[in-house]
Order: C-alpha cells, then sequence, then structure tokens
C-alpha cells in the first residue's frame, strides 16, 4: 500500500500555537514529536519509506524535510510534492495519486491528514487491511465510533453490510451528514453514525475514474498544463468530500474504533491532554515555564514562562512569549476570527512565531525596538546562510556557541565564542556552521527598516531566490 500524508494547512485555528508558517502539524504541543511525525510513523505500518507521498505547501518544504531527518526516515525527495497554492484536498490527492500511477502503476494508496491524533495498535491495523480489501471495488472512508455527540465533525450513516467470507470489512455510506448542531447530533450517535475522519483508501485508477466523472476540471487542469503552476491556477478550490465522496455511488465506511482527534480547537486538545486533579492540562513549553494554580478549574494553560491563575475555571490561557490568548473553553473554535484580525492589519504574528524556522536552522526576536532587534541564530552543523546583503540595516554578529565561518565582503573570518563581526549595510555575508555542534550566535540589527524582505541573496544552498 502506498501512502499519501496531507500536510498543507495555515495554523488559524490554534493560534498563537500554530502560525501560517508553522502548522499545527509541525507544533510539539503534546510531546517532543509533531503530529506529521507521528503520521509517518502510522504510514510505515503498511508502506516502504520510498512508498510515502507528502503533498504540502512550498513554504513548509524545510519544515518537512528537517521533520523527516529528525525521525531518522528517508523519503525520496521528488516524493514530496510542493503545492503553489492550496487549492483544498481534491487537487492534492488527484495530484498524488497521478504521481504513483507515474512512479509505481496503478496502487492501493492510503491517505491521511497529517495533523490528527491517532490511537494505533490491532484496531487500527486491522480497519486498514479491511479498507485495503475493498479499495479496488470502493473509495473507502474510515468511520470513527463517537464517544459522545460532537457539533465540530462531520458524520457518516452506513447502509449495506460489506461482508469477506461471513466477517464484516465495512458498510456502504448511506449519507454523510454535515457538522450538525447538538440535538441533531445526539440523533446521529444514538442511530450509529460514524464520525468522519477524513482519512481514505482507494485504489489510483478507481479514484481516478471517479473524479473523471464526478470533478472532470480537476483531471483536465492537470492534464492540459505544462507544469504545476498552471495545473493549480486552473484547478478549482474543493474538498474531496464535496468533489467526489458526497456524489459517488461507490462509497464505503470502514470502523475504526480507536482513540482519534483533529485536534481541531484548543478545545479538542484540553480533551486529550492529562488533567490534575482539579481538572487543569498543564502544558509547560521552554525551560522558563511554570504554573501555579489557586483555586483555579478545568483550564488549558500552555505557556512557556511563569503563569499563576487565581479563581478561575473553565479558560483556555496560551503563552507563546510574543502573544497572549485567553478564551472562554467552548468557544475557542473563535479563534480563527483573531487570525483573520491579525492579517486583515498586516500583522506578522498571524505568520510567523518569535522563534522562525529556515532550511539553515532557526531564529528567535529576543528584543526589538523602533531601530533596533535582536535575535538570536541557531545554524545546524554542516549548514549555511545564502550570501546575501541588507540594504537598510547594519549587523552585529557575536558567537556565544560553537565555531562561525563568517564572510565579510571579501574577508574571511573564523569566530569562536565571545568573538564578534559586524557587517555594515550593503556588504556581501554569510554565516556558516563548519563544526559538528550547533552554532549560536547574537545577532544585533540597526537600521531604519528591519524587515525580513531586506534582503538580496546571490548565492544559496537551498535553492531560495
Amino acid at each position: 500500500m502506498k501512502t499519501v500524508l496531507l500536510a498543507g494547512g495555515k495554523g488559524t485555528r490554534l493560534w498563537p500555537l500554530s502560525r501560517e508558517l508553522m502548522p499545527k502539524q509541525f507544533v510539539r504541543f503534546l510531546d517532543d514529536e509533531s503530529l506529521f511525525q507521528k503520521t509517518v510513523e502510522r504510514a510505515l505500518l503498511f508502506s516502504k519509506p520510498n512508498e510515502i507521498f507528502v503533498v504540502t505547501n512550498r513554504e513548509y518544504r524545510f519544515r518537512v524535510l528537517d521533520d523527516l531527518r529528525e525521525a531518522g526516515v528517508e523519503i525520496p525527495e521528488d516524493n514530496i510534492l510542493l503545492e503553489p497554492v492550496g487549492k483544498n484536498t481534491l487537487p492534492a490527492i488527484v495530484w498524488a495519486a497521478l504521481k504513483i500511477e507515474e512512479k509505481f502503476g496503478p496502487s492501493i494508496v492510503a491517505v491521511l491528514p497529517s495533523d490528527h491524533l491517532i490511537e494505533t495498535g490491532e484496531a487500527y491495523e486491522t480497519a486498514f487491511k479491511n479498507a485495503e480489501r475493498l479499495a479496488e471495488r470502493f473509495l473507502v472512508t474510515f468511520g470513527i465510533k463517537p464517544t459522545r455527540p460532537h457539533t465540530g465533525y462531520g458524520y457518516i450513516k452506513p447502509g449495506e453490510r460489506i461482508e469477506e467470507d461471513g466477517r464484516l470489512l465495512g458498510y456502504r455510506v448511506d449519507e454523510f451528514k454535515e457538522k450538525p448542531v447538538l440535538e441533531t447530533a445526539k440523533r446521529y450517535v444514538e442511530s450509529g453514525y460514524y464520525w468522519n475522519s477524513g482519512m481514505f483508501a482507494f485504489s489510483t485508477s478507481l479514484f481516478l475514474e471517479e473524479v473523471e466523472k464526478h470533478a472532470p476540471e480537476i483531471l483536465e487542469a492537470f492534464e492540459s498544463s505544462s507544469s504545476i503552476e498552471e495545473a493549480y491556477e486552473k484547478a478549482p478550490e474543493i474538498s474531496i468530500d464535496y468533489g467526489v465522496m458526497e456524489k459517488t455511488d461507490k462509497a464505503a465506511v470502514v470502523p475504526l474504533n480507536v482513540k482519534w482527534s483533529d485536534l481541531g480547537s484548543f478545545d479538542a486538545i484540553y480533551e486529550v491532554l492529562e488533567k490534575d486533579d482539579d481538572g487543569n492540562a498543564i502544558r509547560i513549553r521552554g525551560k522558563n515555564g511554570y504554573h501555579i494554580g489557586v483555586n483555579s478549574k478545568n483550564n488549558l494553560i500552555m505557556t512557556e514562562r511563569l503563569t499563576a491563575t487565581v479563581g478561575v475555571s473553565d479558560l483556555v490561557i496560551v503563552d507563546t512569549g510574543d502573544a497572549l490568548l485567553v478564551a472562554h473553553r467552548g468557544e475557542t473554535q473563535k479563534v480563527k476570527e483573531v487570525y483573520k484580525a491579525l492579517k486583515e492589519m498586516n500583522d506578522e504574528r498571524a505568520i510567523v512565531h518569535r522563534t522562525a524556522y529556515r532550511p539553515w536552522g532557526s531564529y528567535t526576536v529576543l528584543e526589538e525596538g523602533d531601530r533596533y532587534k535582536t535575535k538570536r541564530l541557531t545554524v545546524l552543523p554542516g549548514k549555511r546562510l545564502s550570501v546575501q546583503m541588507h540594504y537598510h540595516r547594519s549587523e552585529h554578529w557575536v558567537v556565544v556557541r560553537g565555531t562561525a565561518r563568517v564572510l565579510v565582503g571579501d574577508k574571511e573570518l573564523l569566530l569562536r565564542p565571545g568573538e564578534s563581526t559586524f557587517i555594515p549595510a550593503g556588504v556581501k555575508h554569510r554565516l556558516e556552521n563548519p563544526g559538528k555542534v550547533v552554532l549560536e550566535v547574537i545577532e544585533t540589527q540597526i537600521g531604519e527598516y528591519l524587515g525580513e524582505d531586506d534582503i538580496v541573496r546571490f548565492q544559496d544552498d537551498f535553492g531560495r531566490g
């Protein structure tokens, strides 16, 4: 079985924990492993590394590569499909199916969102084996047995049983239902409906046949285009559910009786985290984080600094250093409205954290003022920044850990901890880590404009212009 991992998204529903350039599948908010890495582990249950394909945003390319490297999984880089723009799930899955057929011929494929939390084990593996048996005849989706009425999930009404040698494999889908109001959700649960997990399995040949029948404009966009940019410009924005699954007469649902959450809100995160004796779910980030609670109950608190709560209940408090969210539990679906407002204000905190990840490592903004900004640069062993120049700012670098090879104009320097150099505005420069330990540099920028777009690259190891 081949596997397609969907790794797009914009990080709108879990702001400020996730951002546009750091959607939730890459955020380490449950443990030291990202949701993307956990999904890769599940994919390896049924697929070899060269049989795993990732569809993601171009901006996330190096995030994907870094997570794979850290997990010790080598996926061919041409298996990482970089969308020029997000067009929802159907164009992404069609592109992946076409690539899989091009590389392997007609194949059985599992499609997994990379931002869900799923319990694996015998029930999980059995469900996917059942789906594999059905995939030549049906477009299979996986139905989660509800634990309670939930208004945040779509539902699937099962129909005729599908059996093999007297053993139940799944059901024909009778009907897909949109996210319901609470009373309707109660009725669905009582009637044996399933939650729609957003996971699929099918043969590429059957899937593309059904796309041709129900959403021909998608296939036409790919077949008539000479580049992926042109294909995505032509393709409509549509989900696999609306475009195919709700229209086909070949939809089947395989029950998946495991713990599952799409972690689509802070309420969902509260549900899956362990609670203390007062019902508080506490997640500490960073070495300075700590929580003291006095008469505080049933709160979700995620912080990277000392946070004290007194006499508060049923709140979500998320502190990321550069932003603070306080919301009532039960209202967190509206967090995306905060993201929308920030985008309208052109506030970069909608897009990036105080710590931003780059293919060479990361930088963290420590302090900034009207004409200055101080950062901590972390450069991975063997990596280097581009040869670059800034028009509006000068930079002062101080090495605090590791060894730096620095190019300033025509001069090359080797700097050790405590040593520094100055880069005037308009001078070409490069920072490199030639060593075997992480390089940390404190950078102070001074100038009339300190935006990240004040950069001219002359040479770059990562193909950035």
